[in-house]
């Protein structure tokens, strides 16, 4: 039994661990060569983030997905390099709008080189997992089209936030089905789809894919209030200093504007105050850990991933579909 992916996912079977490492060490492979370029410094910035690390979440899905068809496949490898170099690419342009100075424990691209080589840096990966794509045929290019304007538009989103009378869980939710759940759908069908899955097969897993999306962000979510910076590799409180308003801080809101308890009112009084001065940070951390919309945040991680659960009720039984399941334990297990 060994540990492979995000969160230490244990596959039990030597088969399937032997598949999903033998493919996330070609889909690594195909990471480096889809970002080289013959200008070295275009290189060292599109690689950037690829040397950083990271838990390659999307193409395990991509590997453990396409175990319910031909698994060796050869639009497999390719498809997973796609959804990685898209993911990536977003990362680059999320930094410049966010002004971040760190990503994935070493200075983000934009503070490293200026904001105008992240931008283009991003925009070079999209033009390189195009090429890729191009080649898996039209139908592959149809999807991640879509994914990348769901994607886009949930971005657009969250800048413009909720219109009047729109409940500002529900649009949080959409935000994140189209930023993250989209990408994470298209993992798992991009591994249904290329290794020749029936279409049912391929509906299924990309409805788990879709939950399991929105549930792993929602883990983060907790994760930022919640944990120490041991636990997470970042450190706490990131989000609620930069003023993004996570679902913690939603759902306190949503209380206090429903009950108006005086302590509601006065932590999110104290929340949308300078969260830079670190005393003011502290206290709000402090506070928001103990606070009842913590708790209702992991509730919401839960649900979500238990539909992803049920989602995978029609697949036949077997070892990736075990591992998929495994994968929902443990991203409840990272909200606490």
């Amino acid at each position: 039994m060994t540990d492979v992916g995000p969160f230490g996912l244990s596959v039990r079977d030597q088969a399937l661990e032997a598949d999903v490492q033998a493919g996330l060490a070609a889909v690594e492979e195909g990471l480096l060569e889809a970002t080289k370029s013959e200008v070295p410094f275009i290189t060292e910035a599109a690689q950037h983030l690829v040397r950083a690390g990271g838990k390659r979440f999307r193409p395990l899905l991509v590997m453990l997905s396409a175990q319910f068809g031909d698994r060796y496949a050869p639009g497999i490898v390719p498809s997973a390099v796609v959804v990685e170099l898209t993911h990536l690419a977003t990362l680059y342009h999320d930094d410049v709008m966010d002004e971040a100075a760190v990503r994935r424990g070493v200075a983000s691209a934009n503070t490293r080189w200026g904001n105008s080589v992240a931008v283009l840096t991003g925009d070079f990966l999209f033009a390189r997992a195009s090429h890729i794509l191009a080649d898996l045929g039209p139908e592959a290019v149809r999807v991640q089209a879509e994914a990348f304007e769901r994607l886009v538009t949930g971005q657009i989103l969250e800048t413009a936030g909720p219109q009047d009378g729109r409940d500002p869980v529900e649009h949080y939710l959409d935000v994140l089905g189209g930023k993250t759940g989209s990408l994470v759908a298209v993992s798992c069908r991009f591994g249904a789809m290329m290794s020749g899955a029936d279409d049912t097969v391929v509906d299924v897993l990309t409805q788990y894919g879709e939950r399991l999306g929105v549930a792993f962000q929602l883990a983060d979510d907790v994760l930022d209030i919640a944990s120490d910076s041991h636990e997470s590799g970042k450190t706490p409180g990131t989000d609620l200093r930069e003023g993004i308003p996570t679902l913690p801080v939603l759902r306190l809101r949503e209380r206090a504007a429903r009950l108006g308890l005086a302590e509601d009112i006065a932590l999110c009084e104290l929340l949308d105050s300078d969260l830079t001065d670190d005393a003011r940070h502290a206290e709000a951390l402090r506070l928001l850990r103990a606070h009842p919309a913590l708790e209702q945040a992991r509730r919401d991680t839960v649900r979500y991933t238990q539909d992803a659960r049920s989602a995978l009720a029609p697949l036949p039984e077997c070892t990736a579909k075990t591992a998929l399941l495994e994968l929902c334990d443990a991203v409840v297990h990272r909200a606490g």
